[in-house]
């Protein structure tokens, strides 16, 4: 029997980002080849136009699961009985601003789209939030949509995690596919802390190995490998005249799969979540963990060795969200 369709909502639809996210989800990546979608796309009034060529070309592409499609420039018909949110839409940084500016845009820009979903949002429905700062955004929401379980509530950091895959499959000479378990802690920041103690490596015709043996070059992955994951986007920028968008949009398919359809076993994935004081990460700030998922649901995973150099890195990054999260409530004033 034919599945129930889903509603999933994607914010700042017209944007870069947007614009290589909704044909995934429409060719069945986020959620699979047999899961009908109907498609909510919001975007702020000035995008109208835009937002109206994208649904143009969703129809010109007759994609089979893509039962229906609703562009609007409003939240609260945007937000109506969706199952997923993919947070895309946010205020960018503008040369000159301050970061507080910054800050304050995001934070009503997030407060009334959590009103929205509140409101009119399915009670399951599960939250992502890509537009940065991420993982501030995604506590405000959290603050201001209180009937949606906080467990239904993360940020994009899979798409830091992709890009230390690719870094070591890039150095290793081997299939990114062969790599597993790196970890991102904290931030979607420069002060995320990409790491490879726990990774491993299935080398061709062999069995599982530690990473840091393969490399066996940890000089390169204390340093060089760290800041160029951490600067990634930065670096595309520079050669793209524009921000990532193809990645991301591809991580937000992966992050929404995993939790819906499941992690593989033995793999967790790195995700922006509530905190609960695992690994001393103080509660009330969303702080990427590596976690697992089955049936809908995400557990952090536990009883990983923390050395003393990621206790370092790992304490920066949570210091650098708690002063976001000062930040983006003196903006609630």
């Amino acid at each position: 029997m034919a599945k129930e369709p889903v509603r999933v909502l994607v914010t700042g639809a017209a944007g870069q980002i947007g614009y290589a996210l909704v044909p995934m989800i429409a060719r069945g990546v986020m959620l699979g080849s047999d899961q009908p979608i109907i498609l909510h796309m919001l975007d702020i009034e000035p995008a109208t136009e835009a937002l109206n060529g994208v649904k143009m070309e969703l129809v010109d592409a007759a994609f089979p699961l893509l039962i229906d499609v609703v562009a609007t420039t409003d939240a609260m018909v945007a937000c109506k009985g969706v199952n997923i949110a993919v947070m895309v839409g946010g205020f960018p940084r503008k040369e000159g601003m301050e970061r507080k500016d910054v800050m304050s845009k995001n934070v009503s820009i997030y407060k009334a789209q959590a009103s929205a979903l509140e409101k009119q949002a399915a009670p399951d429905c599960k939250v992502l939030v890509v537009a940065n700062p991420a993982n501030t955004n995604a506590l405000i929401l959290k603050e201001f949509a209180p009937s949606i379980p906080e467990k239904n509530i993360t940020c994009l950091t899979r798409l830091d995690h992709n890009r230390a895959l690719g870094q070591l499959s890039e150095r290793l000479k081997i299939h990114v596919g062969q790599v597993k378990n790196v970890i991102i802690w904290g931030s979607h920041s420069s002060t995320q802390y990409p790491d490879v103690n726990h990774a491993t490596v299935t080398p061709t015709n062999s069995e599982e190995k530690p990473v840091r043996s393969v490399v066996a070059d940890d000089n390169w992955l204390n340093t060089e490998f760290i800041t160029t994951v951490q600067q990634r986007g930065a670096a595309i920028i520079k050669a793209r005249k524009l921000s990532s968008a193809l990645s991301a949009a591809s991580a937000a398919c992966d992050h929404i799969r995993d939790w819906v359809l499941g992690t593989p076993k033995g793999t967790w994935v790195s995700m922006g979540v509530y905190s609960d004081g695992s690994y001393g990460i103080q509660s009330g700030i969303i702080y990427s963990f590596p976690v697992t998922c089955d049936k809908g649901q995400w557990s952090i995973a536990q009883g990983l060795k923390i050395d003393d150099f990621s206790r370092e890195k790992m304490d920066a990054t949570a210091k650098e969200l708690v002063e976001e999260k000062t930040l983006a409530y003196s903006c609630l004033n």
